[in-house]
């Protein structure tokens, strides 16, 4: 007689270190500082996708191109720049945790977000595209071996860890969530 009951395939929980000042340049000191302590990392990145989505929807089209005030970024290219951001800082963790010593290069996420060029899409269509680059995050911290979160590289003469760049992933979001609570949605209540 067949077993007719599935084996529910549950992943352990995956706690990523917090990161110790020597594991990273001083300039994302405050924005790891932002993430709270956890037990499973991947659940933190999940929960920040329903977050960042319902935070988004509060918004909606309407508002999508909205600048708290002028030359500052539109709800939709922050959204834009919270994707791109996570790619490199991602790609930078693979990089460190396949054991790639090259030195690699910073980049200028100012001048992404024109090249980006968010406002000639929708806000659903930027925001399934950080969902995507979200949920790739996730798959490369639940795919990754143990010890991965110690491996270090060296972007421009600064040393990270992997931890701290997905720390950075984390505290980052955390960091924008904040200013499109504080600064962005003010201004879209008053129309």
């Amino acid at each position: 007689m067949e077993d007719d009951s599935k084996e529910e395939n549950v992943r352990a929980p995956i706690a990523i270190p917090r990161p110790a000042l020597t594991d990273h340049a001083p300039i994302f000191t405050d924005e790891i500082a932002m993430v709270p302590d956890v037990e499973d990392f991947p659940a933190l990145l999940r929960a920040q996708i329903l977050d960042t989505r319902a935070l988004i929807g509060e918004f909606g089209e309407a508002n999508a191109g909205l600048r708290y005030a002028d030359g500052k970024w539109t709800v939709r290219e922050v959204l834009g720049h919270l994707a791109d951001c996570e790619r490199v800082l991602s790609y930078r963790a693979l990089r460190f945790i396949r054991g790639d010593t090259t030195v690699l290069q910073g980049f200028d996420q100012d001048a992404y977000v024109p090249a980006g060029r968010f406002e000639d899409r929708t806000m659903a269509e930027v925001l399934d595209e950080y969902e995507a680059v979200r949920h790739a995050t996730v798959s490369l911290v639940e795919g990754s071996p143990p010890g991965a979160w110690e491996t270090r590289g060296m972007v421009g003469k600064n040393g990270i860890t992997s931890a701290a760049l997905l720390y950075v992933i984390a505290g980052h979001e955390r960091h924008h969530q904040s200013l499109l609570r504080t600064r962005y949605l003010p201004r879209a209540a008053r129309g």
